[in-house]
């Protein structure tokens, strides 16, 4: 079992830029893709990114791509999301995910392959 603990979020303007971490306690971080998912009241938990276990196969939704940049480092079990010309409807809270189980390339963005989540962290974007 690993635990994660999101941080870094806050008030941005528009335009600005934020990093979110998620620290991860466990050994077997490093074993899986992992991933940061948002979710905003009333609506579903969203994908935004994700990122292979040694960090070189990284993933995006349409509407983050070019914008956000996810990275890791298996040594500090840490997960990065840079998030840079946010706009008011990045607004949500963030979560960053993990399985418990190796995930097929396809389903990177299913949040039920993730059996690991942490508490999230806000993020806000005002206009």
């Amino acid at each position: 079992q690993v635990q994660l603990v999101e941080s870094g979020g806050g008030l941005v303007q528009t335009g600005g830029s934020l990093r979110l971490s998620c620290a991860a306690s466990g050994r077997t971080f490093g074993s899986y893709t992992t991933a940061w998912f948002r979710q905003t009241p009333g609506k579903e938990r969203e994908f935004v990114a994700s990122i292979s276990r040694s960090g070189g196969v990284t993933s995006y939704s349409d509407s983050v791509k070019g914008r956000f940049t996810v990275s890791r480092d298996n040594v500090k079990n840490t997960m990065w999301l840079q998030m840079s010309s946010l706009k008011p409807e990045d607004t949500a809270v963030y979560y960053c995910a993990a399985p418990g189980r190796p995930i097929i390339g396809s389903r990177v963005s299913s949040s039920s392959e993730y059996a690991y989540w942490g508490q999230g962290t806000q993020v806000t974007v005002s206009s």
